[in-house]
């Protein structure tokens, strides 16, 4: 009879298998989420490890169209007070407040899926723990290095990226936009394009692998959902709880890497200076500020770092920390509901940007500008924003990802066109096998 190792954080167990490998076997089940920190040192707060969740002991799935899916979410939780991984897509925000969303959606993960894994590894220093087992540690290694399924393939048609709109059609629409800003129904706007690939068979995985490898991030994630697949590098926090403190740290700003040192140097001396960035960047602290004074306790909500510049593999960032602490009675969805979507992806005020995007955008978003992340059994969690991502559905053979930026009064349309390739620079590399 095989000995379960069992879920406890003081009862870890090291193997000694290939990352890669382990990934390929968890692949196989219709539920697996993978969350990878890359070894940052630099960013600002705590990263915590990453985890590997395999399998579903137990899950919930709430489609589109559903009704109260946080009741149901928190009903869920409540009643397995365990390791939970899983997603919220961005329309989630129409049961949180009074919007909507009537644009088409290409791939449909729902507005949010949960599950408690039956095997949960945790990478820590280079080396790789099990926290959860169905196997002893003797047949689990074998199981893993045994395993030699995986497609293992490239995509072997040609790759035709398709996009929503035209640059004409995207500068028109800025315009317009900041049209909007000029009579006061909005401060700012995140304004997103989506592209797809069509007929695309590639591996979900070994895209993974490339845009990890090309554009290392902070809160990388591999999710798979029964055949549909999220490859993501995003460089952004949306939200994390340890104990009653909450950290929110959004990103308002970019500017491309340059080529060489200096030219680089004065990249990042742009950013830090910059009138505009800056301006864009306090009104979405401002509304996360708010946000979290809806749930947590009066005058402990503040910026502990402002107009941080960080950098990425293919871009400067400018981030900013805000902090509270929580109210005693105030439960997970309690905080979903208070700050969800975050604002970085919506704008200012954030109801009214919400409806520009609806009238704006093509295309409903679905699990982009939504978060992928984890909650512990003693209720902490950590979650990102899910950006600088692909979307798959193998099935339907279709590959889909957005970019976007924030549109402010003296946003200049050309740039920020540009600035959308920018970002995208690392799907590219990763679809065209750089």
């Amino acid at each position: 009879m095989n000995t379960i190792i069992k879920s406890s954080e003081n009862k870890k167990v090291s193997i000694d298998v290939n990352r890669k490998a382990l990934l390929n076997w968890a692949q196989q089940s219709s539920d697996c989420c993978f969350l990878d920190h890359n070894n940052y040192k630099d960013y600002p707060g705590s990263l915590t490890n990453g985890y590997l969740a395999v399998g579903a002991h137990s899950k919930i799935s709430i489609a589109i169209g559903e009704e109260n899916a946080l009741p149901q979410l928190q009903a869920w939780l409540d009643s397995n007070k365990d390791w939970a991984f899983g997603y919220f897509s961005y329309d989630l925000k129409n049961q949180i407040e009074n919007v909507r969303s009537d644009n088409p959606l290409k791939i449909d993960f729902g507005l949010l899926h949960f599950f408690v894994p039956k095997y949960l590894f945790e990478f820590l220093n280079g080396g790789i723990q099990v926290v959860r087992s169905a196997r002893n540690r003797t047949d689990l290694v074998k199981e893993i290095n045994d395993y030699e399924g995986g497609q293992h393939i490239s995509n072997t048609n040609r790759i035709e990226i398709k996009s929503d709109l035209s640059k004409a059609e995207y500068l028109e629409k800025i315009e317009a936009i900041k049209s909007h800003i000029q009579l006061g129904d909005i401060y700012e706007m995140n304004f997103c394009q989506e592209f797809s690939v069509n007929n695309f068979k590639g591996d979900p995985l070994n895209l993974f692998h490339k845009l990890n490898k090309n554009s290392r991030a902070p809160f990388a994630s591999f999710f798979k959902v029964d055949q549909k697949y999220l490859v993501c590098s995003s460089p952004e926090r949306f939200l994390q709880k340890n104990g009653s403190r909450l950290i929110s740290q959004p990103i308002k700003g970019t500017r491309k890497r340059g080529e060489q040192e200096q030219q680089d140097i004065l990249q990042k001396k742009d950013l830090i200076n910059s009138q505009k960035d800056r301006s864009e960047h306090v009104m979405i602290v401002d509304l996360v500020r708010n946000d979290l004074g809806k749930i947590c306790h009066p005058g402990t909500v503040k910026a502990v770092e402002l107009f941080g510049i960080y950098s990425f593999e293919h871009v400067h960032q400018m981030i900013s920390t805000i902090e509270g602490e929580l109210c005693q009675n105030k439960n997970f969805t309690d905080i979903i509901k208070a700050t969800f979507p975050m604002g970085s992806m919506t704008g200012a005020p954030k109801i009214s940007a919400m409806n520009l995007i609806d009238h704006f955008e093509q295309s409903a978003r679905g699990l982009y500008s939504g978060s992928v992340g984890y909650i512990k059994p003693n209720g902490d969690f950590d979650f990102n924003v899910v950006i600088r991502s692909m979307l798959l559905d193998q099935n339907a053979e279709c590959l889909s990802f957005h970019v976007g930026g924030a549109i402010v009064a003296d946003s200049d349309p050309e740039m920020e066109y540009e600035e959308c390739f920018i970002k995208a620079r690392g799907i590219h590399q990763a679809l065209f096998g750089q």
